[in-house]
């Protein structure tokens, strides 16, 4: 089913020098995706702060027990316990969530045992997760465990998460920002100058396919390059959309399933590839879908996460990749993608939504598309 990627000795040994995402901001955001409604930080006030702030444009209250030095030295079960009860009397939360932080983990802080002594009659996720793990998609799967122990998920859900989140890793350690020791920020191409390009190729009447392969929320604006080009290009592309709405967690089907009722509204057709956590093994799809079309494609515009899309699928198109990690530019070019844009600060703003957010290179192809008719 999956598309096997295999990972060389030589690509593991690297020591990736640049920040990368945590283990702990990975798991909260799993826990958000499995209905928490409240998560307790046991840590510091200042751990993950930009993170807890975000999921709160989500609805989930997110807290902390502050520890400070002196529960650095003496423990802070207590304090856990007591936040505990009073998340309960003030969010009246159905479902809740207490991990663990670098600090409360090193000094050997017992979770379960504060749990316990709380008493309350909800359910309550135990996540123990430092930063200290080499992938962050280690916590994702700890929550997941943590589900699974619940009751939350079942065997095959979490069976299924952990394929997934394998095949994640191995294409950030081949193509992605896990790909090299350093990769220094950069902001990609002009729009502008990208959009003027992509017209022209429409307006020459060439052909090309238009692919969503976007990783959960950010869906909410990738999600807009790909109607904007759909719009403006019409019969000349086939469209592909990760939007399947029967697979996920239960905040990644309701993603899924909004996007997929917007542009059905837009009347915005596609051919499905995928749901919108199995981003990174969608290749085979669109491999799947070029070979069986037999079209023979001038362009390919990639929206999401591009390069889980095999460069070997694309032959000799001109790629137009969409992406929002400044140091995935790099790796895109090096890979054989023509022109890479990078959408900032596209995470903050499909945070907490429920409809597709304007991106800048769609605003910028409509504008253009517009001028020039």
């Amino acid at each position: 089913m999956f598309q096997v990627i295999v990972v060389s000795s030589e690509v593991q040994k690297i020591q990736v020098i640049h920040p990368r995402p945590s283990s702990i901001v990975a798991a909260l955001y799993t826990l958000r995706d499995l209905g928490a409604d409240v998560i307790i930080l046991h840590g510091p006030s200042g751990c993950c702060f930009k993170h807890a702030r975000l999921l709160e444009e989500d609805g989930v209250r997110v807290l902390t027990t502050s520890l400070d030095e002196a529960g650095f030295v003496f423990g802070a079960q207590e304090a856990l316990t007591n936040l505990l009860r009073k998340a309960k009397a003030l969010f009246e939360p159905k479902l809740m969530a207490v991990t663990g932080t670098c600090s409360s983990m090193i000094i050997g802080e017992d979770l379960h045992q504060a749990v316990l002594n709380a008493d309350l009659d909800i359910p309550i996720l135990e996540v123990e997760v430092h930063a200290g793990y080499r992938d962050n998609t280690r916590g994702v799967i700890i929550a997941l465990e943590a589900a699974l122990d619940m009751g939350i998920i079942d065997e095959i859900e979490f069976d299924r998460q952990k394929i997934l989140l394998d095949k994640a890793t191995e294409l950030e350690r081949l193509y992605g920002a896990a790909s090299s020791e350093y990769l220094r920020p950069e902001r990609g191409d002009v729009k502008y100058e990208v959009a003027s390009r992509l017209l022209k190729l429409i307006r020459d009447g060439l052909r090309g396919i238009n692919i969503l392969n976007a990783k959960k929320e950010t869906a909410y604006m990738f999600a807009d390059v790909t109607a904007a080009v759909s719009e403006v290009a019409g019969c000349q592309v086939d469209t592909l959309a990760n939007l399947f709405d029967k697979v996920g967690l239960p905040k990644v089907r309701r993603d899924a399933a909004n996007i997929l009722s917007e542009l059905n509204a837009r009347n915005i057709s596609f051919d499905m590839i995928g749901g919108l956590d199995e981003y990174a093994v969608t290749g085979e799809a669109v491999a799947r879908f070029i070979e069986e079309h037999n079209e023979n494609y001038d362009f390919a515009v990639i929206s999401g996460v591009p390069h889980a899309i095999p460069i070997s699928s694309l032959n000799d198109m001109e790629i137009f990749s969409i992406t929002n990690g400044p140091r995935q530019v790099k790796p895109l070019r090096d890979t054989g993608h023509h022109h890479v844009v990078v959408e900032l600060d596209l995470h903050p703003k499909t945070m907490g939504v429920s409809r597709i957010v304007e991106s800048e290179f769609g605003a910028t192809l409509r504008a253009l598309s517009r001028a020039t008719i």
